[in-house]
């Protein structure tokens, strides 16, 4: 499968100049993260990719939505592959809200308030992480799923850090010595 982080967001901007956090609860694509969007689209069409595997945030589903309208494949919306709580722009966007603005897509197996209320602790993501690999491995078709999350998730289970909207090739299948049971198979696939 190929896991991807999320297109650029105002968040994205402002942190990277200046290593502040700019205080914008769940951000949206910039234009430039648009046309990462689409510019991944246009890259993973070469790819054998029959569905996409989103978080719930406005940025993973906002790409997510343009790489599978361009592919023609379904998104499924999944709470374990949210971003480590631990700035402003991971507080989420209601259940509620997100099923008006995506009606489109399921939601009901999402608490009204999914993300964490508080700094989350590592441990708990990387049990989050854990969690998906294994419910992912059971999935027949996990080596054509395209999965779009964030910079902690990926850093998570592959120890890389991507820019937005670059992809990673990975196996949720193969143990590694530590016992997480993902590893990444060809890393660098940049969309």
């Amino acid at each position: 499968m190929i896991l991807m982080r999320h297109a650029e967001t105002v968040f994205n901007v402002v942190y990277g100049a200046t290593r502040r956090d700019p205080g914008v609860h769940d951000p949206s694509l910039t234009a430039d993260g648009h046309a990462q969007a689409h510019h991944a689209a246009a890259a993973l069409g070469a790819t054998s990719i029959r569905r996409v595997i989103a978080s719930p945030y406005r940025r993973t589903l906002q790409t997510a939505d343009i790489i599978a309208r361009a592919l023609g494949v379904p998104v499924a919306v999944e709470p374990l592959i949210r971003e480590r709580a631990a700035f402003a722009c991971d507080i989420g966007t209601p259940k509620s809200k997100l099923a008006r603005d995506w009606s489109a897509y399921e939601f009901h197996h999402l608490d009204e308030v999914w993300w964490a209320d508080i700094e989350e602790p590592e441990r708990s993501l990387q049990e989050r992480c854990r969690r998906f690999c294994a419910n992912i491995a059971r999935m027949p078709d996990w080596p054509h799923i395209a999965v779009i999350t964030h910079w902690g998730v990926i850093k998570a289970l592959t120890g890389l850090r991507v820019k937005n909207c670059e992809g990673v090739r990975f196996d949720p299948t193969a143990p590694v010595p530590d016992g997480n049971p993902c590893i990444v198979v060809s890393p660098g696939d940049t969309c």
